[in-house]
């Protein structure tokens, strides 16, 4: 017989030809006391492994398989062996780029001050390089050394609020020194006010910390999951990915805010994945549980389920969970 399955670690894992994880060692220790003859067959997604069951392509599905009203109405399903639920996973940094700055200094109406800024420090550095080549005698009387003192008194002032040349006319330089002083101070903390205004305002709009900060947002999904599904029924803006290492990469780069899926998966792979660093957020919503699927009739699914649930009498089957996931559900 042929046992379909998809790679989801801890419950389906790869290691050249050879499966593992806790679904797999689930599955061969309810189907040895059988003594079931199989091979295994790896499907994309999870849609593709139920329907290769549904068509009888396959004797039973073996990874993490939820168990809706939906995929009940096309194929068996065997005891539950797992309660589950989704959970969302963002990246852990989340510090604003440089273009998002830029765009929130522009929605903010900054940049156009500060534009405006820029236009009057241009400004500034030519009437004051006329000013010094009229009246300050060491002032450099080529132009682009002028225009370059003139640029380094303006900046200077607008950045640090010293003054280079104060002394030049005397009490009139300290007095026209003063107001520059003045003028930088101001100059500088609006730039610094502004932006730090719209950094904080980023920083909290990218916050997501439950499925309530999800609507608005990109969001990952695996093909074929519940998730996905369930993203469709919240009418959230989503990306379809075909493995759990395709969608961290898509929330990594950018391209997805979030990622919602199987607890269990998300958090296995936190945990043993640290780079790039991962938060797993909010509590478990949309609860479900796990089990093997078969096609409809076969008398197969009524015989694997009589073996989980005396395993589960047993307690191997909360030691198998424990294997996998420690003490803490």
């Amino acid at each position: 017989m042929i046992v379909g399955v998809y790679v989801s670690p801890p419950f389906v894992m790869k290691d050249g030809a050879h499966y593992s994880g806790m679904a797999i060692e689930l599955w061969e220790a309810t189907a040895k006391p059988l003594d079931l003859d199989y091979s295994y067959r790896e499907y994309p997604t999870f849609e593709a492994l139920i329907a290769a069951t549904e068509r009888g392509e396959v004797t039973a599905a073996v990874s993490n398989l939820t168990i809706t009203k939906g995929r009940v109405e096309r194929i068996s399903f065997s005891q539950p062996w797992y309660d589950a639920g989704l959970r969302i996973v963002v990246a852990e940094s989340e510090n604003a780029t440089f273009w998002q700055v830029i765009g929130g200094l522009e929605r903010a109406g900054h940049l156009r001050a500060m534009a405006w800024l820029a236009f009057i420090v241009l400004i500034a550095t030519l009437v004051l390089a006329l000013f010094y080549r009229r009246f300050d005698s060491s002032f450099p009387r080529s132009w682009h050394e002028g225009l370059s003192e003139s640029f380094y008194e303006v900046m200077s002032v607008a950045t640090s609020g010293k003054v280079t040349r104060a002394n030049a006319l005397g009490w009139l330089g300290r007095i026209s020194g003063g107001i520059w002083m003045v003028c930088g101070v101001a100059v500088i903390a609006y730039v610094t006010s502004s932006v730090t205004s719209v950094m904080t305002a980023l920083t909290l709009t990218h916050q997501i910390n439950s499925l309530a900060d999800l609507p608005g947002r990109s969001v990952g999904v695996l093909g074929g999951s519940v998730a996905e599904s369930y993203s469709n029924e919240l009418r959230l803006a989503r990306r379809s990915y075909g493995d759990i290492g395709s969608a961290i990469a898509g929330l990594v780069s950018g391209r997805v805010d979030a990622i919602v899926g199987d607890a269990p998966v998300l958090e296995y792979y936190a945990h043993t994945n640290p780079t790039p660093p991962l938060s797993v957020v909010g509590s478990i919503f949309h609860p479900d549980k796990y089990g093997f699927g078969f096609r409809h009739g076969d008398n197969l699914s009524h015989r694997i389920t009589l073996e989980i649930l005396a395993l589960q009498e047993a307690g191997d089957l909360e030691g198998l969970r424990t294997k996998y996931f420690g003490n803490e559900r």
